[in-house]
């Protein structure tokens, strides 16, 4: 694969922060004073992801986008990583980039399931909230935890690797292999936000291998459920139809309205032809309709 990558229509700045005793690397699109709109990614996902859709925003936004710990430019944790941590980074985040006025936010896959449960932790701190293909973990029960600590303390002996590639362009073909409705343009313009040289010779993907350990606690729907619950501002959920992200997608019809019900002000939205990173796939859709959602009136 080999040609252009694709060129940003709006350029995004850095700064570092340091929040809870890491460096937190923010990055930023627009001007303070304009209408805030908080972004959070995924899972072994960047802040730099969401350029597409930050490109296809029609109105003038002061875009935030942190890389959470452990991911993209911020600093990694000594001491692994625990996802109640993402609640209180955002928290700080949060506190200083909007200390006085709640905030538009819109997060993917993990970034919205943080999102969602934050909101319902802090309801006052949220304006509007939206969450794309980020819908809760899957359920468990207790007879899980005694695996998932055997699990655990096995994985925690090994120290875990990272795959090399030879060259940025492989690491575009790795991107385009995990999300074929990538364009190639856009995968060479992500591959240098994903990976860095290694001093070992070649690329590795920029995220501490560590957050493969499998977490020992076991993920609680009803205690997410509990958070949703005291959310109070309006919620939209997005998901892709040709997605096949797990977790919610492994519920009862039943057990899925449950989730929704949850929300005192919900609505959804799907869109075809799309799979779990909706920002990438679809960002001339996505973008008008959180813009329509969250609305200008603040």
């Amino acid at each position: 694969m080999s040609g252009p990558a694709y060129v940003a229509r709006r350029a995004s700045r850095s700064s570092i922060h340091q929040v809870r005793g890491i460096a937190c690397h923010v990055r930023e699109w627009g001007e303070p004073g304009q209408l805030k709109l908080v972004l959070l990614h995924g899972w072994m996902d960047v802040s730099a992801s969401f350029q597409f859709l930050v490109d296809c925003l029609a109105g003038d936004w002061h875009v935030i986008a942190p890389d959470w710990r452990g991911f993209g430019l911020s600093g990694r944790a000594p001491a692994g990583y625990w996802f109640q941590d993402y609640y209180a980074d955002l928290d700080a985040i949060l506190e200083h980039c909007s200390p006085d006025a709640p905030v538009n936010l819109v997060g993917h896959s993990m970034g919205g399931n943080v999102a969602c449960t934050y909101a319902g932790i802090r309801p006052q701190r949220v304006r509007r909230l939206a969450s794309l293909e980020g819908f809760g973990s899957q359920r468990t029960v207790p007879a899980m935890a005694p695996e998932r600590y055997e699990r655990w303390l096995a994985e925690l002996r090994v120290t875990p690797g990272q795959k090399r590639y030879t060259s940025l362009e492989a690491v575009a073909e790795r991107l385009r292999e995990g999300n074929p409705r990538l364009p190639a343009d856009k995968a060479r313009f992500l591959a240098p936000h994903w990976a860095r040289e290694s001093e070992a010779g070649g690329f590795v993907m920029r995220f501490d291998p560590r957050h493969r350990v499998v977490n020992p606690v076991l993920n609680r729907v009803d205690e997410l459920m509990a958070c949703w619950r005291r959310i109070t501002c309006p919620v939209l959920w997005v998901r892709g139809t040709e997605s096949t992200a797990p977790h919610w997608r492994e519920d009862t019809p039943a057990q899925l309205a449950e989730r929704k019900a949850c929300f005192r002000d919900f609505r959804e939205l799907e869109f075809d032809r799309c799979g779990h990173m909706i920002h990438h796939d679809a960002p001339e859709r996505l973008a008008p309709a959180l813009e329509e959602f969250i609305g200008r009136d603040t």
